[in-house]
């Protein structure tokens, strides 16, 4: 009887679970497409092997060939989507399906289990004083990766419905930036022209180079307190204007946005630290080595007037050793953690200078130290997981050796990867301009498109393999 019981028990839990797993299915907030990269290769692959087929005097198979590259392949990547329903990310659509059937991988992932969410800026078009940013995004977490790209509403509905739900410390600084100040495109013309902002045209001309200057005020100018608090929130809402301006790359804008909010409170760290991160994209935009030093020196006033803001003060750090500044990095990390002994981001930020500069045993440390003081668990188990990984690299000698040439290797194979298809593109050129010459030309080109295109699938193979970490070898 009380066998009975429990198995009419279990069946109503499992029913239940079976429930809730039908209502998170249906329930969806935000759904963005998957990178297509991957498709794109294997739509690229089925192209030229329908070529080949092409050439060997068959009809029936490079159509399918064909068929299966531009229809088939296109529409499996159409379907395949990342869905957030409140509580949970899931990779849905035909090939997530058959693998999770196949290998029983199942890609879900809830958002306290998030690890680190990065993304990535690749600057695609510059015209004027603007520039078109197409952002990467990539969420970890139990040894699973979500990635997708912006290019539509969808993707901007996606990080305004996740990210704010993600604990600070597991975004990095892009992360943030969208998060805060990813919005649309006809919002953000509407608020450029209620601030009365010039055209990007006429400030593409106009010169950027402006000093931080504080004004002398006299006794008999001094504001009322009333007009003091006006413009102090007239100049945050310029600030977070010309954030969104230049989250959105209309760097210009964002220019003369900054400008008048820093002739109002000059002072202000978090506006100058904002400031200088417009200076590195302007820097970058155009390859200005002015811009870039004066992005440096913004960021190190910006260190001076955060005081004791851990939080700002860890932001700080992070931009500082993207510009390559490695000890005025330590420096503020450090600045950081006098601020607040328990500011994650600083215990990670100095575990990266520590790892930059070869010192191991301070990488261990202060990831130990992160694990202690981090309050989601999942950065808990991260941070102790980087701990045991290089504290086994530097206990374990041959295990350092190993991962030393999985990482040379590695190397090596990305190198190949990028020659190979440098070749196998120079290979199909070659074969085609040989046709209206000579056919010899034309079969030496189909001959290197192949070899270097075996080549390449050999490396992408070989990176998926040498990017994992080496598990150490038992002791008998």
């Amino acid at each position: 009887m009380n066998d009975t019981k429990q198995i009419e028990a279990l069946q109503s839990l499992a029913e239940a679970a079976k429930q809730r797993q039908r209502t998170r299915s249906s329930r969806r907030i935000a759904s963005v497409r998957v990178s297509p990269g991957a498709y794109l290769a294997v739509s690229s692959l089925f192209t030229f092997l329908s070529a080949l087929l092409l050439r060997s005097g068959t009809n029936a198979w490079p159509l399918l060939t064909l068929a299966t590259a531009w229809l088939v392949i296109p529409m499996l990547a159409a379907a395949d989507r990342i869905v957030f329903d409140g509580e949970w990310v899931t990779r849905r659509g035909p090939i997530p399906s058959i693998a999770q059937f196949v290998f029983g991988r199942n890609w879900r992932l809830s958002v306290p289990e998030f690890e680190t969410v990065e993304t990535s800026a690749v600057r695609t078009i510059r015209r004027g004083g603007s520039v078109r940013y197409r952002y990467r995004s990539q969420i970890n977490g139990k040894g699973l990766q979500f990635i997708f790209a912006s290019g539509g509403k969808s993707y901007r509905k996606m990080v305004r419905a996740l990210f704010p739900l993600v604990h600070e410390d597991k975004l990095d600084t892009r992360s943030r930036d969208l998060r805060d100040y990813l919005v649309e495109p006809n919002s953000l013309d509407d608020k450029v022209k209620h601030s009365q902002l010039a055209s990007a045209s006429v400030l593409a001309g106009a010169k950027t180079a402006f000093k931080l200057r504080v004004k002398n005020v006299e006794k008999g100018d001094t504001p009322s307190d009333a007009a003091a608090a006006v413009r102090f929130e007239r100049a945050n809402l310029m600030r977070r204007l010309a954030n969104e301006l230049r989250v959105a790359g209309r760097l210009a804008e964002a220019a003369e946005a900054f400008r008048r909010a820093l002739n109002v409170i000059p002072r202000e760290g978090w506006l100058i630290y904002d400031f200088a991160r417009l200076l590195r994209s302007q820097a970058s935009a155009n390859s200005d080595a002015r811009l870039l030093s004066r992005a440096r020196a913004a960021l190190h006033l910006a260190s001076i007037r955060a005081g004791r803001d851990a939080n700002l003060l860890a932001l700080i750090g992070e931009s500082t050793l993207e510009f390559g500044d490695v000890k005025r990095a330590q420096r503020v990390f450090y600045k950081a953690l006098n601020a607040d002994p328990r500011n994650v981001k600083a215990r990670f930020g100095l575990a990266d200078v520590a790892l930059r500069e070869g010192k191991l045993a301070h990488v261990i440390h202060h990831h130990r130290d992160a694990s202690m003081v981090a309050s989601e668990k999942s950065l808990i188990m991260f941070a102790r997981r980087e701990a045991d990984y290089y504290a086994l690299l530097n206990d374990d000698d041959e295990y350092l050796a190993t991962e030393l040439r999985r990482i040379n290797c590695l190397q090596h194979a990305s190198r190949l990867r990028r020659l190979a298809g440098t070749v196998t593109n120079a290979g199909i050129l070659l074969a085609l301009a040989g046709s209206y010459y000579d056919p010899t030309f034309s079969g030496m080109g189909w001959s290197l498109a192949s070899s270097a295109l075996v080549v390449w699938l050999a490396s992408l193979v070989a990176i998926r393999i040498l990017a994992t970490r080496r598990k150490p070898r038992l002791l008998e």
